[in-house]
């Protein structure tokens, strides 16, 4: 397999499309899943599969893709060591969301509408990034060194280390079996409603610093497009819930 610039160019375009189509159709309404599906009057009948395993199988091929494209290169390696540090930083983050996230999911069954759109999208992605440093990424030898990798690795561990403890956080919110909505608090919750989110695009920020792409950029802009309306709807959420409590609390020191 050859690298085809053009390929790289029309795939990172479709990625930025997508990022801005999302953006214009979950601005002001939330994609139905999750709590959000509960806001419909009258919910659509749907098929829906157990979040572990839902996020198990939508994530999978964000790993198994780049993987796979580095097993059919000849040599079957990455060069030089920068190019491989970046590789594992997008693989490292697809294997925490695969083989340890997903089992740790305690949420809401998932819709295999949006299972179904989540795999072609894991599969596009992982396609185009793992094409882009397997076949195509010209970095110089001590690339390790320059300011856009440091910088940019420094941003993505710190991202990836608030999704985690945010992640955390949520599980702790709910016991076993238990899908009853509850507010978040400490960590980073205690500055931004949807912290898990804002590590997330912190993360993919600093994957595209660091690597100095135009398919990584587009995938940190289509992050920031599908990851920033729900952070605002759930902050919405999270308000109205506080109202609402605070409201309750009012009438029932009245009584």
């Amino acid at each position: 397999m050859q690298c085809s610039p053009s390929l790289v160019r029309s795939l990172s375009s479709v990625l930025l499309a997508l990022g801005v189509l999302h953006l214009w159709l979950y601005s002001h309404t939330p994609s139905r899943y999750g709590k959000h599906e509960e806001e419909e009057e009258e919910p659509p009948r749907r098929a829906h599969l157990s979040a572990r395993c839902a996020w198990f199988l939508q994530e999978l091929p964000a790993f198994l893709v780049p993987a796979l494209l580095l097993a059919l290169r000849s040599p079957p390696r990455f060069a030089p060591l920068g190019c491989r540090l970046l590789g594992g930083m997008f693989c490292g983050h697809y294997f925490h969301r695969t083989f340890i996230y997903s089992f740790l999911r305690r949420g809401r069954p998932f819709p295999l509408e949006k299972l179904f759109f989540g795999v072609l999208f894991c599969i596009f992605n992982g396609f185009l990034q793992g094409y882009y440093l397997i076949y195509c990424a010209e970095y110089p030898d001590d690339w390790y060194n320059d300011i856009r990798f440091t910088s940019g690795l420094l941003l993505f561990l710190f991202g990836m280390g608030v999704n985690i403890h945010s992640d955390l956080i949520l599980r702790q919110l709910r016991k076993p079996g238990e899908l009853t909505y509850k507010i978040p608090q400490g960590g980073l919750f205690a500055y931004v409603s949807g912290a898990n989110f804002f590590g997330e695009i912190l993360e993919w920020f600093g994957y595209a610093i660091a690597t100095w792409c135009l398919p990584a950029f587009a995938f940190a802009f289509f992050t920031l497009c599908v990851i920033g309306p729900r952070a605002y709807h759930h902050h919405r959420y999270q308000a109205c819930c506080l109202y609402i409590l605070i409201l309750i609390n009012f009438f029932c020191s009245c009584l």
